[in-house]
């Protein structure tokens, strides 16, 4: 199925949705390091974006029209104006791309979209706003007019859908917050996904439940163990481990978790991979140690035995603490670009292009792919079964 992947980042959320059976047209991309990292992969022959078409461009300028019919638009719409750690100007902030990507969906009019975004989006001071991009998705025909300020577009917006007007272009639209670990990522990401349907095409979904947790995991290290032996980790992690999580440990039985899996973690990740201090690690791509790692109060790193902590993408530099690792024995030291790569679950031939920082923030900004498949591969499941329904309608009327 035909897409158009929009705000693609270093290709987290394009990887995902192409391994659940989306064919970007087109992959629309500002950031000089971003769009060198795709081209590198497909100088490198990797399979998965050999046939992308990448655009560097700003997506404003884009001309949608030159596309012909897509069946989706999927992307993150930069998130700076809702980041716990940006300046939150919201609709404000020239960066808030949300705008343009209504304007695609209105151009294109594709069966469906997915637009991921920070869970900071979510926010009490972002409610209105928040509210007001669910509306323009849902009714972007209804454009914004000249001098008009957002706040009176959202009082058409609302007047629309109390309405009840089946006219014009409609999208039913649902967002959730999903939580990266619930689905088998080892790291606690938050995002906010935003996913529509075209309403004449009748379609009832929802968002796929997660199916790992936190409680699980307690009950494969505690209960059965067996993530010790599987590890073959020593005592003294062990017993360290025991006293971080031992409230927890209490409180985890939990029925309706008892048929999940369990969260994945840091070793769970990046177990099989070499100290990046050694020789071996020099024959593996994008893993080289860098010096400087150090905690401060609120932000000490991850360890070993839980998912990691979001990793971020940082204005200034890599930051210390969320992407660092905290080792058994007090030390501390950052996360290799190809450790990250493995906490946001992209493979292992992916070659990120960039200075450590560049590359640290194409991380820090990316969705995981593996959340992207899954979100992506319910999406498509749900456009196949209304074609298939289609179909079988035009024959009944051929018969």
């Amino acid at each position: 199925m035909r897409s158009l992947e929009l705000f693609a980042g270093g290709g987290g959320l394009g990887l995902g949705l192409d391994l659940a059976g989306f064919e970007p047209a087109a992959v629309v991309e500002w950031d000089k390091w971003c769009c060198d990292t795709i081209r590198h992969n497909q100088l490198l022959g990797y399979p998965l974006v050999q046939n992308w078409k990448v655009h560097h461009c700003d997506a404003k300028e884009f001309d949608y029209a030159s596309l012909g019919e897509v069946e989706l638009i999927s992307g993150g719409p930069p998130c700076q104006p809702f980041s716990l750690g940006g300046k939150h100007k919201a609709y404000n902030d020239a960066r808030d791309m949300f705008p343009t990507a209504v304007r695609a969906v209105r151009e294109l009019k594709p069966s469906a979209f997915i637009f991921e975004n920070v869970k900071g989006i979510t926010r009490a001071a972002f409610a209105n706003y928040f509210q007001y991009v669910q509306l323009q998705l849902s009714f972007p025909e209804i454009v914004i007019r000249a001098n008009e300020n957002w706040l009176d577009h959202l009082s058409r917006l609302e007047q629309q859908r109390t309405s009840g007007s089946t006219e014009g272009l409609r999208y039913n639209v649902v967002a959730r917050l999903l939580n990266a670990a619930d689905y088998g990522i080892p790291q606690i990401r938050e995002r906010v996904f935003i996913v529509g349907f075209r309403s004449d095409s009748d379609q009832r979904w929802s968002f796929p439940e997660g199916t790992h947790s936190y409680n699980a995991l307690l009950d494969h290290q505690f209960g059965a163990g067996t993530y010790w032996e599987t590890h073959s980790a020593k005592r003294a992690d062990r017993a360290q481990h025991l006293a971080r999580v031992k409230v927890g440990l209490e409180k985890r039985l939990d029925a309706s978790d008892a048929a999940l899996l369990p969260w994945q973690t840091v070793r769970d990740a990046i177990s099989d991979l070499p100290d990046p201090r050694s020789k071996a690690a020099r024959s593996i791509i994008n893993h080289n140690y860098q010096p400087g790692a150090r905690p401060y109060p609120g932000h000490t790193g991850s360890v070993l035995d839980l998912p990691a902590k979001t990793l971020k993408a940082g204005d200034h530099g890599v930051p210390g603490g969320e992407n660092m690792m905290a080792l058994s024995d007090g030390t501390y030291r950052y996360f290799t670009v190809r450790e990250s790569a493995r906490l946001q679950t992209f493979p292992d031939g992916y070659l990120f292009h960039g200075s450590w920082t560049e590359t640290m923030r194409q991380l820090g900004n990316a969705v995981p792919v593996r959340l992207a498949q899954v979100v992506g591969s319910s999406v498509a499941a749900q456009l196949l079964s209304a074609k298939e329904a289609q179909l079988k309608k035009y024959a009944l009327r051929r018969a």
